[in-house]
């Protein structure tokens, strides 16, 4: 066998393979002489058939697996004789002329082909512990857990009928059917009977509930709103609809006492547990967001520190899947470039650069991760399967047995597990100093922070 090399630029190499005639002829040779005691051919004693007579029979099969299998194995030495890391799997060009397979496949012609392949870039880790972090953190204040009281009450309070004669009011509950229609005509989903509508929430369209104000039960009105731009239902976004209603029915919310009694009405002991419960899950809300910031600062000097080229392919699969979902949103939402103060020219650029770090951090994510032992178990893999089962209440075990039967959809719950793996790793060698803000503070998401 002899290999070439035709091309070397960037990350991209190619190959020119000749594998002789008389060595490929060799190696079927050698498959027959495999199969000869398992055939059974009228005339032959089973081990007795002739290897010549095999070769009429199925040598033109023979040659095709012996092909495949010497292509594969020859690209596989040219990867392990170069050390390389492919970012992808090789791109083989084989003969394509009816009479030069013919030729090939008969065992009369040389197996002459070419291999591109793609590399993955050497990188240079960095020195992690050279790495400064500022942590932000927020100490839970008596007025988050006051303010969340206050929500939690305000969903659990009570409603009695407004007394007799009294118009609906902003936070009242309205029951109402209605029967709605565009340019004179129903549309779909434009029909209800005994909705509960509670004014000012912001459930209904935009300036559906406030034209309920000053509603008196059995009366008869006609609201008129228009759907939002990014409506769910693209043959009713930025329509203007008409809807006659009619009102069956007003409740006005009571006053929730926030003591023991409300505690134990959402299954805690006590109003002083239901305050740490609250607290709880505030201090929950904090971490993940001190987490969020620490780790998208740790990702900006990353990426500071290994700057190479990365392969072009990996950055193109990742370009067009981001922008597929920009694109695909943006056409749910009804949304232009220009919306958005720019140009499709201008868009594309900016999430080029953000896929090329994307791969550019991806890779060096995975280095550190090799080079360190960094691994997912499969106890972690378990534990993410049954949290997402958990998300699917009674639909446990079919999404149990959907994991279990797709390896891929597998392989997507270990990638971020894997790196939250590594970010675990690098803020343990990091210099990470705390600094204490305000709730306003931690949560805020500047521009800046945003790109």
């Amino acid at each position: 066998m002899q290999v070439t090399q035709t091309q070397s630029e960037g990350l991209k190499r190619e190959y020119k393979v000749v594998v002789p005639a008389a060595e490929l002829d060799a190696k079927v040779n050698e498959r027959l002489n495999d199969i000869k005691g398992r055939v059974q051919i009228s005339g032959f004693r089973p081990g007795k058939v002739p290897v010549s007579h095999l070769k009429r029979l199925y040598g033109r099969s023979a040659m095709a697996e012996v092909i495949e299998a010497t292509v594969r194995d020859a690209n596989s030495q040219i990867v392990t004789d170069n050390g390389f890391k492919l970012a992808g799997e090789p791109k083989v060009t084989l003969p394509s002329e009816q009479g030069d397979v013919e030729n090939l496949i008969n065992g009369k012609s040389d197996l002459d082909y070419t291999v591109a392949i793609e590399i993955l870039p050497p990188i240079t880790l960095a020195d992690f512990k050279a790495i400064k972090l500022t942590r932000l953190t927020a100490d839970v204040s008596e007025k988050e857990i006051d303010d969340a009281l206050a929500g939690l009450a305000k969903q659990n309070r009570p409603y009695a009928p407004k007394p007799a004669g009294e118009k609906a009011a902003s936070g009242d509950r309205v029951t109402i059917d209605f029967t709605g229609s565009i340019d004179g005509k129903p549309f779909e989903g434009g029909t209800g009977g005994d909705v509960v509508v509670e004014i000012g929430s912001g459930t209904f369209i935009p300036g559906f509930e406030d034209q309920l104000i000053g509603v008196g039960e059995g009366d008869k009105k006609t609201v008129t709103a228009t759907f939002p731009q990014n409506y769910l239902s693209a043959a009713l976004a930025g329509k203007t609809a008409s809807f006659d209603v009619t009102v069956k029915g007003i409740q006005t919310p009571g006053e929730l006492q926030i003591n023991d009694d409300f505690a134990k009405s959402l299954g805690l002991e006590s109003l002083d547990k239901l305050r740490a419960a609250i607290k709880e899950r505030i201090e929950r809300e904090h971490a993940a967001m001190s987490r969020q910031k620490i780790k998208r600062k740790l990702l900006d000097a990353l990426d500071n520190a290994h700057k190479f080229e990365a392969p072009p392919s990996l950055v193109t699969d990742e370009f067009e899947r981001v922008w597929a979902q920009v694109k695909n949103e943006m056409e749910r939402e009804k949304k232009t470039f220009a919306d958005e103060e720019t140009t499709e020219e201008k868009a594309r650029e900016e999430y080029q650069r953000i896929s090329e770090r994307r791969v550019r951090l991806g890779l060096v994510l995975a280095e550190i991760g090799e080079k360190n032992n960094i691994n997912v178990t499969d106890e972690e893999l378990s534990r993410a399967v049954v949290e997402q089962a958990r998300a699917y209440p009674g639909q446990e075990k079919q999404i149990w047995e959907f994991y279990q039967k797709n390896p891929q959809a597998v392989a997507t719950l270990r990638a971020p597990i894997y790196e939250e793996k590594v970010v675990d790793f690098l803020l343990e060698l990091a210099q990470v100093t705390d600094q204490k803000v305000s709730r306003d503070e931690l949560f805020k998401d500047d521009e800046a922070e945003a790109a």
